[in-house]
């Protein structure tokens, strides 16, 4: 009688744990962004930063004009070009969300975060981290 108590409890945890992870998903990152990312194109990636980006690669922290930070994620491309991209993780609410995942380059693995916010149907860069992974 034990065990048939044990399995419907097991069942019922499963149930309410599977209930709220099928409410925390969070729609795919657009495209252009991952392509921009996996292939080291900063125009690509910079069509979809917000008027003013806060940047913060490898040691630069600021917040740049969406010009300004095209130049600088070019530049980081320039001197780490990019083979592979790929998502860790990635937390969301209606409107908002956040994404961590790894940049592996020629130069090595750099871990990236960030947050995309959606403005007018589009979802929009506000924030990206690009630090050199240990």
């Amino acid at each position: 009688m034990k065990t048939i108590h044990k399995v419907l409890l097991i069942s019922l945890m499963l149930l309410v744990i599977n209930g709220f992870s099928e409410n925390q998903k969070v729609e795919p990152v657009p495209e252009e962004i991952l392509t921009g990312l996996k292939t080291g194109n900063a125009k690509m990636l910079a069509a979809s930063f917000n008027q003013n980006v806060e940047l913060v690669i490898l040691n630069d922290d600021n917040v740049y004009s969406k010009a300004q930070a095209e130049q600088i994620v070019s530049g980081f491309f320039s001197q780490n070009q990019p083979e592979k991209f790929s998502i860790l993780h990635q937390v969301g609410k209606e409107g908002a969300k956040y994404i961590i995942g790894q940049l592996f380059t020629k130069q090595g693995v750099f871990r990236v975060g960030f947050l995309l916010k959606k403005s007018e149907g589009k979802e929009i860069i506000h924030q990206l981290r690009i630090e050199k992974q240990d």
